[in-house]
């Protein structure tokens, strides 16, 4: 996917989707800087790719995304030189509807999904300008429709979404393209972090696999390659766009 020796930041590297896409860019012979939080989890993922992919380069960044941009970016350079592409990945979920919301927990989303994004992308900005990069983020298919019930994550993955079609405006005549992939329901441990587990989680997959007009959830390299093209020469014609990966799920109409 013409992505060999490019230098890749992916943020949520330590597990679920963004563990996927870290190995689906090692093997198209990206050069990584994986960001996380939980330090055991990306020295993990690393031993996995360097397993896998003889002579991957891999740098694990343990940072915050919402409070460590400039970290981020200033041990990638040191470690590359430059930045080609960044994949806003790192996410939270949310749940309840308006009436029974918890502020802090919507501030904790926001602050996550979308303020995150803004603070790494802005900061990464001039290196992406200078190699005429790309930026990926990891969106939701709750960003295009409405689900009742998770109000805090809709609204970040909308915001976001918005976000990507206005930045890619203001980037274009700078070279630079940035995108992103909506992802239906996809099985992670994400949802059990927020205490979703068990036979609540059983119902919730059987639910979901029932909502997908392919009859059956998403895998996290099918996010992963989607990602992987996007950031890549192939889609040198392609910015500002929203890409489902949800077996359909945005195209259904209730009735």
């Amino acid at each position: 996917m013409s992505l060999n020796d490019k230098v890749v930041i992916v943020t949520g590297a330590s597990s679920g989707i963004g563990a996927a896409i870290a190995e689906v860019l090692a093997r198209e012979g990206a050069q990584l800087a994986l960001v996380g939080r939980n330090a055991d989890n990306l020295v993990a993922t690393e031993a996995s790719l360097q397993q896998k992919y003889k002579g991957v380069k891999t740098l694990n960044v343990i940072a915050d995304v919402t409070k460590d941009a400039e970290a981020i970016v200033q041990q990638t350079l040191k470690k590359y030189g430059r930045i080609d592409v960044l994949v806003n990945n790192a996410g939270i979920l949310g749940s309840g509807p308006l009436e029974t919301l918890d502020i802090e927990e919507f501030d904790a989303v926001l602050n996550t999904n979308l303020r995150g994004v803004l603070l790494l992308t802005k900061a990464v900005l001039p290196h992406l300008i200078k190699t005429k990069g790309a930026v990926v983020n990891v969106s939701s298919c709750a960003g295009i429709r409405p689900f009742a019930g998770a109000l805090s994550y809709g609204v970040s993955k909308a915001a976001l979404d918005q976000f990507t079609k206005i930045v890619a405006l203001e980037l274009a005549p700078k070279g630079v393209r940035v995108n992103s992939v909506n992802p239906g329901f996809v099985v992670t441990n994400i949802h059990s972090r927020i205490g979703i587990k068990d036979e609540a989680y059983k119902s919730l997959l059987e639910r979901a696999i029932n909502s997908h007009p392919l009859g059956r959830v998403g895998d996290v390299f099918e996010v992963a390659e989607a990602v992987a093209f996007l950031a890549s020469s192939k889609a040198s014609f392609t910015t500002g766009a929203l890409f489902p990966i949800d077996g359909g799920k945005h195209n259904l109409t209730p009735r």
